[in-house]
């Protein structure tokens, strides 16, 4: 599932591709992804425009001309193109999106979904994300607000998106590794100096995510070289059996709440 590096990297790519672009036409295959009628749908995009990209936690917000406002969730299987109809990757569309001779496909939307909603409602719909791990103002101090009272596992509470806002399955197990901790910990066992390595990991992993275009190597389109480099850049996840970047010991796998979890149980502590 795109988690914030993903869609970070989208918002970051996208917007010199189709900011101030007038939309002049719109497809949708399958009306379950949308939350109003196809035709309401196309009629409120075609002749508008997107003025600006947004992204708040794993969604992606297109802001309109007649400032409504598109929200994107890709889920689990989602992913987006941009460029011509023999670009296109070989997979269904839910729904396109056309500027002239190219198009923005929403792909794998079976369980995501494109919302059109007015701007102001936009707060009150994301009004349970927690904090955005990046944002300036997020200091370590009000990281330890968050986590105060958590009682769960690590891995657990990383991924809970009341808590903290687009870290998901990947970067959990990504950050608790940089951190040298062991994600089925539970949180309460951890000192401050343990906190403090979390926090520090959290921001130096997410960064370099974004500046290598996360882990999910499905090109954005036709040429780009910048989508997918963090995968070979994971240290733990996807790397059951491996040996450990630290200490070569074998990387295992296990299940926490229903979720996969990767770690070194020789030098995460």
């Amino acid at each position: 599932m795109p988690e914030l590096p993903e869609m970070e990297t989208y918002r970051l790519q996208l917007t010199p591709l189709i900011q101030g672009m007038t939309i002049t036409g719109v497809e949708v295959t399958r009306p379950k992804s949308l939350n109003v009628e196809p035709e309401r749908f196309a009629q409120a995009l075609t002749g508008s425009r997107i003025v600006r990209i947004d992204r708040r936690a794993k969604h992606l917000i297109f802001l309109l001309a007649t400032g409504e406002v598109l929200l994107l969730h890709l889920m689990l299987g989602g992913s987006l193109f941009y460029g011509s109809a023999e670009e296109k990757p070989d997979r269904t569309a839910q729904v396109v999106i056309d500027f002239g001779t190219k198009n923005l496909y929403f792909i794998g939307l079976r369980l995501g979904y494109l919302h059109l909603h007015k701007l102001a409602d936009l707060e009150s719909l994301l009004s349970k994300l927690g904090p955005e791990p990046l944002e300036s103002d997020f200091t370590f101090d009000e990281f330890q607000q968050v986590l105060k009272g958590k009682k769960g596992s690590l891995k657990v509470t990383l991924v809970d998106q009341t808590v903290l806002s687009g870290i998901g399955n990947c970067y959990s197990d990504e950050i608790c590794f940089y951190a040298g901790l062991l994600p089925i910990r539970k949180v309460p066992s951890f000192n401050i100096e343990e906190l403090n390595r979390l926090y520090q990991a959290m921001r130096t992993v997410l960064h370099e995510a974004i500046g290598y275009g996360g882990y999910m190597d499905s090109p954005l389109f036709a040429g780009d070289r910048l989508t997918g480099g963090f995968d070979a850049r994971c240290r733990v996840y996807d790397r059951e059996g491996e040996p450990c970047m630290r200490c070569r010991h074998p990387l295992i796998k296990v299940e926490v709440s229903s979720r996969k979890c990767f770690y070194c149980a020789n030098c995460q502590i």
